[in-house]
């Protein structure tokens, strides 16, 4: 896959997405927008992938936020358009992926940034990684799902915290917050998610898809987490990998997953 804003490789079963606009600290613009849900969307196709990891190029910044130059002049109705349209085909679209995103947050995340690694199914951090949702500080508020996923991490009243003041947190407050995993040396980002990554890969893409969804219903409105659950549990007993997965734990060897 070639694009213009992002670079997409592939070793074995795990694909590195990287944002590649460095002149801009890897600002989401409408075109890299759209390049990572096409990303996204043909990765998670791909039977042979089993994890993404999502990061920026350089070591200054992860995503240092959005474009703004591209709405400043905006009317209402194009403003509430671009976050519907945002978050349909990348920030809820990562949420829901079948296969599971890591962020590697390698330096700034704001804003639109930050939105994103909130998107991923869980985060790494560099020590050097500094996070914060400064929209207020521009007279409009998060669109991307920031006042949702924020509060879901780290809690109604940090996450009134962060927005209100339009702050930013080190790797070490979002690690104690709940907001990353882990936090790692810069040199070490990359291939410690790649282990987690490796982990992964070695589970049933199929249950984890399973999980994923169930995970996800407890934070939709108007759906019993707990009845995604046992339907999915259930369908699980049906799947080629349950059968492998129970044939080989019964046979004491370690499964193929295909």
């Amino acid at each position: 896959m070639n694009f213009e804003n992002i670079i997409v490789t592939q070793q074995e079963n795990i694909a590195n997405i990287t944002i590649n606009r460095p002149t801009k600290l890897n600002a989401l613009n409408k075109k890299t927008i759209e390049e990572l849900h096409k990303a996204f969307s043909a990765l998670d196709a791909n039977v042979r992938v089993k994890a993404i990891i999502v990061t920026g190029s350089g070591e200054k910044a992860f995503v240092a936020g959005a474009d703004i130059s591209e709405f400043a002049s905006f009317t209402v109705e194009e403003g509430t358009e671009l976050a519907r349209h945002g978050q349909k085909i990348l920030f809820d679209f990562v949420q829901n992926l079948k296969t599971p995103v890591i962020a590697a947050v390698n330096g700034f995340a704001l804003g639109g940034g930050l939105e994103l690694a909130m998107a991923a199914h869980f985060r790494v951090a560099s020590t050097n990684a500094k996070m914060g949702l400064p929209e207020v500080s521009l007279g409009v508020i998060p669109g991307y799902g920031g006042t949702q996923r924020l509060s879901q991490l780290v809690g109604k009243g940090k996450a009134m915290e962060m927005i209100m003041t339009a702050g930013m947190i080190t790797a070490a407050e979002a690690k104690e917050w709940g907001l990353v995993n882990y936090v790692v040396e810069q040199e070490e980002l990359l291939p410690f998610c790649e282990k987690l990554a490796g982990k992964i890969a070695r589970n049933s893409s199929v249950a984890i898809a399973a999980a994923i969804k169930a995970i996800n219903a407890n934070y939709t409105n108007c759906v019993n987490g707990f009845s995604v659950e046992i339907e999915q549990f259930g369908l699980s007993f049906d799947t080629a990998d349950f059968k492998e997965g129970t044939t080989a734990f019964l046979e004491k060897r370690k499964p193929k997953f295909e």
